[in-house]
């Protein structure tokens, strides 16, 4: 799940997950890896995965969304993609964690 160096450049317009709104600079950062996700509601959005092992990511991931099926503080629900080891596939969405304090 390592976006090799080679393809930084064709990441580089993209926006990093969790990256502030206002942020001037929201693409990716030099010296990190990143997933690219793939599919509704964080389409082209790039995950840091920066010193995550294989193991982490090859479960899924749950990211908040503010605009996922479930509304402010629901989960996009993204897992490997077969064959493509530098892009996390929607497979849905979940309710929000209401034991998570936000």
């Amino acid at each position: 799940m390592i976006v090799p160096a080679f393809t930084f450049l064709r990441l580089s317009a993209g926006r990093v997950y969790g990256s502030d709104q206002d942020d001037p600079d929201p693409g990716p950062q030099p010296g990190h890896r990143y997933a690219e996700l793939v599919g509704v509601p964080l389409d082209g959005q790039l995950l840091d995965i920066t010193g995550w092992r294989s193991e982490q990511i090859g479960g899924g991931v749950a990211l908040i969304t503010v605009s996922g099926s479930y509304g402010p503080g629901g989960r996009a629900l993204y897992d490997p993609r077969p064959g493509d080891s530098g892009c996390l596939g929607w497979n849905g969405a979940t309710f929000p964690d209401r034991s998570v304090a936000t």
